[in-house]
């Protein structure tokens, strides 16, 4: 990679092994790198293991990295972003959907605060440990690919970040598999190099996400009805809250045959429950589209529609309609598509946008 005349870059530092690398590889390829870390927790609220106002351990292996590779760290702490990000994963719930918290913080929290930090220190580049590939159009234009790794491919949680942020970000682990990321980590000597990857939401680390909500009063139980497709009443609930579309266990209801959940009514606060079979959807709607590829999308398009993280894809037809909304028509059904995820949008490698799939579409 060639380094552009600013060679000052603002890495966002987690703690583990991918982002320490991802700083590793830019200092090797001649960048002034600047480690920054955001805490996710105020002080003195605890997420670290000693409580109090003691820096969780992702801050001080943050730290120990920059010292070892001999660059400066710093500490982001914004409580309003961090409050914004927690409300929004509360009020989905409560409005029957399900979050998807990584791809609106990359948006709203990582990256606006990465590029804040660059700004006041004058850096012209972000960069994460992201397994995703930046390349550029003819044009100039940043084009968002896949990462080379199936396996380890993040390009989904990223669709959300605008072409003029994306323009600003370098993603040095694209190109490699977890297993060279971590040989890289061994060879320096990185604090990092063993440590296992978190799957965990960082501002619920530790806690099942109902219990997160539960303890920090974000929710309160209020019993509801568990129905099946014809509205007979097979048993109570706490509260649809606690429950996600395709979920099986924990619904304590003797049918003679396996239930699922097809569907959360947060008017009537009732969790609707079929068979497998009607979790298949062949066609979504999804708002708020954020297009990569081309300032606005046209006319239909065939696309590879991703509907979660680890979906495989599937080959569909996706339509623009009015204010920032599309319809995807799936060609193969497919299951427990879930209000609250994003579906992303492929042609081959190459990530063209995607949105916020909704219960119904516009005007329903």
């Amino acid at each position: 990679m060639a380094c552009p005349a600013n060679k000052r870059v603002v890495v966002g530092l987690s703690g583990g092994v991918d982002s320490s690398v991802a700083a590793a590889l830019l200092l090797e390829q001649g960048y002034e790198v600047i480690g920054a870390t955001f805490y996710i927790w105020p002080r003195g609220a605890g997420g670290g293991s000693g409580g109090g106002t003691e820096l969780p351990a992702g801050v001080r292996d943050a730290q120990a990295v920059c010292a070892k590779l001999g660059i400066p760290h710093h500490v982001i702490e914004d409580e309003e972003r961090r409050r914004q990000l927690i409300d929004y994963f509360a009020a989905e719930y409560r409005a029957g959907r399900t979050p998807n918290p990584c791809a609106v913080c990359n948006q709203t929290v990582k990256f606006a605060a990465l590029l804040q930090t660059a700004d006041r220190l004058g850096a012209a580049w972000v960069a994460t440990g992201h397994y995703a590939r930046i390349d550029r159009d003819p044009l100039g234009r940043p084009v968002l690919k896949r990462g080379l790794d199936p396996d380890r491919d993040q390009s989904y949680f990223l669709f959300t970040l605008r072409v003029p942020e994306l323009a600003r970000c370098l993603m040095p682990l694209g190109d490699k598999t977890k297993a060279e990321t971590r040989q890289h980590a061994q060879r320096l000597g990185l604090a990092t190099a063993a440590k296992d990857a978190s799957m965990e939401i960082c501002f619920a680390a530790g806690s099942h996400y109902a219990e997160f909500l539960r303890q920090n009063q974000l929710v309160r139980e209020h019993a509801g009805e568990i129905v099946d497709l014809e509205g007979r009443v097979l048993g109570q609930h706490p509260g649809i809250e606690f429950f996600t579309i395709g979920q099986r266990k924990g619904l304590r209801v003797a049918a003679g045959r396996p239930l699922y959940v097809v569907d959360l009514d947060p008017d009537t606060n009732r969790v609707i429950v079929g068979d497998a079979s009607a979790l298949e959807r062949d066609e979504l709607f999804i708002q708020r589209c954020n297009w990569l590829a081309f300032d606005t999308l046209t006319g239909p398009l065939e696309v590879t529609a991703q509907i979660r993280y680890r979906h495989r894809g599937v080959e569909a037809t996706v339509t623009p309609l009015a204010d920032g909304w599309a319809h995807v028509k799936l060609h193969q059904p497919q299951r427990a598509i879930t209000p609250g995820q994003a579906c992303v949008l492929y042609q081959g490698e190459v990530v063209i946008g995607g949105g916020w799939i909704s219960r119904t579409g516009p005007g329903q």
